[in-house]
Protein backbone atom coordinates (compact mmCIF):
# COMPACT_ATOMS: atom_id res chain seq x y z
CA UNK A 1 0.00 0.00 0.00
CA UNK A 2 2.84 2.36 0.86
CA UNK A 3 4.46 1.93 -2.58
CA UNK A 4 1.06 2.54 -4.22
CA UNK A 5 0.66 5.83 -2.32
CA UNK A 6 4.19 6.87 -3.18
CA UNK A 7 3.57 6.10 -6.85
CA UNK A 8 0.32 8.11 -6.86
CA UNK A 9 2.08 11.05 -5.20
CA UNK A 10 4.77 11.05 -7.89
CA UNK A 11 2.18 10.83 -10.67
CA UNK A 12 0.12 13.70 -9.20
CA UNK A 13 3.21 15.86 -8.74
CA UNK A 14 4.27 15.26 -12.34
CA UNK A 15 0.76 15.96 -13.63
CA UNK A 16 0.48 19.25 -11.75
CA UNK A 17 3.83 20.44 -13.13
CA UNK A 18 2.81 19.45 -16.65
CA UNK A 19 -0.10 21.92 -16.55
CA UNK A 20 2.15 24.98 -16.46
CA UNK A 21 2.52 26.60 -19.88
CA UNK A 22 5.40 28.26 -21.70
CA UNK A 23 4.58 31.56 -23.44
CA UNK A 24 6.98 33.08 -25.95
CA UNK A 25 7.45 36.81 -26.48
CA UNK A 26 9.55 38.15 -29.34
CA UNK A 27 11.65 41.30 -28.85
CA UNK A 28 11.53 43.18 -32.17
CA UNK A 29 12.86 46.31 -33.84
CA UNK A 30 9.60 46.51 -35.78
CA UNK A 31 6.39 44.57 -35.45
CA UNK A 32 2.74 44.76 -36.46
CA UNK A 33 2.10 47.61 -34.00
CA UNK A 34 5.15 49.68 -34.93
CA UNK A 35 8.80 50.09 -33.98
CA UNK A 36 10.45 48.72 -30.83
CA UNK A 37 7.85 46.24 -29.63
CA UNK A 38 7.28 43.01 -27.82
CA UNK A 39 5.00 40.58 -29.64
CA UNK A 40 2.66 39.89 -28.05
CA UNK A 41 2.61 43.02 -25.88
CA UNK A 42 -0.01 41.58 -23.49
CA UNK A 43 -0.16 38.14 -21.91
CA UNK A 44 -2.82 36.67 -19.64
CA UNK A 45 -1.25 33.67 -17.93
CA UNK A 46 -1.88 31.34 -15.01
CA UNK A 47 0.24 31.39 -11.86
CA UNK A 48 3.23 29.11 -12.39
CA UNK A 49 3.40 29.67 -16.16
CA UNK A 50 6.72 30.63 -17.74
CA UNK A 51 7.38 33.49 -20.14
CA UNK A 52 10.33 33.13 -22.50
CA UNK A 53 11.62 36.36 -24.02
CA UNK A 54 13.20 35.58 -27.39
CA UNK A 55 16.13 37.68 -28.63
CA UNK A 56 14.64 37.93 -32.13
CA UNK A 57 16.44 41.20 -32.90
CA UNK A 58 19.64 42.46 -31.33
CA UNK A 59 19.89 45.27 -28.80
CA UNK A 60 16.93 44.34 -26.58
CA UNK A 61 16.28 42.88 -23.16
CA UNK A 62 13.34 42.21 -20.86
CA UNK A 63 13.17 43.64 -17.35
CA UNK A 64 10.46 44.45 -14.84
CA UNK A 65 9.75 48.09 -14.05
CA UNK A 66 10.20 49.16 -10.44
CA UNK A 67 6.78 49.72 -8.87
CA UNK A 68 5.02 47.67 -11.55
CA UNK A 69 5.19 44.18 -10.07
CA UNK A 70 2.97 42.50 -7.48
CA UNK A 71 3.92 43.14 -3.85
CA UNK A 72 6.66 40.82 -2.74
CA UNK A 73 7.99 40.04 -6.23
CA UNK A 74 11.66 40.93 -6.61
CA UNK A 75 11.47 41.51 -10.36
CA UNK A 76 13.91 40.33 -13.04
CA UNK A 77 16.33 41.79 -15.56
CA UNK A 78 17.69 39.99 -18.58
CA UNK A 79 20.89 41.05 -20.32
CA UNK A 80 21.00 42.74 -23.70
CA UNK A 81 20.61 40.17 -26.53
CA UNK A 82 19.79 37.51 -23.91
CA UNK A 83 16.90 35.10 -24.04
CA UNK A 84 15.43 34.84 -20.58
CA UNK A 85 12.79 32.56 -19.07
CA UNK A 86 10.84 33.68 -16.02
CA UNK A 87 8.25 31.70 -14.11
CA UNK A 88 5.62 33.99 -12.63
CA UNK A 89 3.73 32.48 -9.71
CA UNK A 90 2.56 35.63 -7.90
CA UNK A 91 -0.82 36.91 -9.14
CA UNK A 92 -0.98 40.46 -10.41
CA UNK A 93 0.19 42.77 -13.18
CA UNK A 94 3.80 43.01 -14.34
CA UNK A 95 5.12 45.96 -16.32
CA UNK A 96 7.97 44.87 -18.59
CA UNK A 97 10.44 47.14 -20.41
CA UNK A 98 13.33 46.96 -22.79
CA UNK A 99 15.91 48.93 -20.80
CA UNK A 100 17.52 50.69 -23.81
CA UNK A 101 14.20 51.39 -25.56
CA UNK A 102 11.65 52.25 -22.84
CA UNK A 103 11.86 55.88 -23.99
CA UNK A 104 10.65 54.70 -27.40
CA UNK A 105 7.72 52.90 -25.78
CA UNK A 106 9.05 49.34 -25.81
CA UNK A 107 6.92 47.94 -22.98
CA UNK A 108 4.46 45.15 -22.36
CA UNK A 109 2.06 43.87 -19.69
CA UNK A 110 1.74 40.41 -18.18
CA UNK A 111 -1.33 39.66 -16.08
CA UNK A 112 -0.97 36.61 -13.89
CA UNK A 113 -4.24 35.12 -12.66
CA UNK A 114 -7.39 37.19 -12.24
CA UNK A 115 -5.99 40.02 -10.13
CA UNK A 116 -7.61 43.43 -10.65
CA UNK A 117 -5.57 46.22 -12.24
CA UNK A 118 -3.82 48.14 -9.44
CA UNK A 119 -4.74 51.81 -9.15
CA UNK A 120 -1.08 52.83 -9.51
CA UNK A 121 -0.48 50.80 -12.70
CA UNK A 122 1.28 52.02 -14.76
CA UNK A 123 3.54 54.12 -12.57
CA UNK A 124 3.56 57.82 -13.34
CA UNK A 125 7.30 58.20 -13.85
CA UNK A 126 7.70 56.11 -17.00
CA UNK A 127 8.66 58.03 -20.16
CA UNK A 128 5.74 59.57 -22.09
CA UNK A 129 5.84 57.08 -24.99
CA UNK A 130 5.94 54.16 -22.56
CA UNK A 131 2.97 55.58 -20.65
CA UNK A 132 1.05 56.03 -23.89
CA UNK A 133 1.78 52.49 -25.01
CA UNK A 134 0.79 51.09 -21.61
CA UNK A 135 -2.53 52.95 -21.97
CA UNK A 136 -3.07 51.46 -25.44
CA UNK A 137 -2.22 47.94 -24.28
CA UNK A 138 -4.49 48.12 -21.23
CA UNK A 139 -7.38 49.70 -23.17
CA UNK A 140 -7.17 47.11 -25.97
CA UNK A 141 -7.37 44.36 -23.36
CA UNK A 142 -10.37 45.71 -21.44
CA UNK A 143 -8.61 47.69 -18.70
CA UNK A 144 -9.53 51.24 -19.73
CA UNK A 145 -9.32 53.85 -16.97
Amino acid sequence: MRSFLLGMTIILAAASGAQAEMHEVRMLNRGASGPMVYEPDFLQIAPGDTVKFLATASGHNAATIEGMVPAGHSGFKGGINEEIEVTLDREGFYGIKCSPHIGMGMVMVVRVGDAPLPEEFPVADVPARAGKRFGEILSRNGFAR
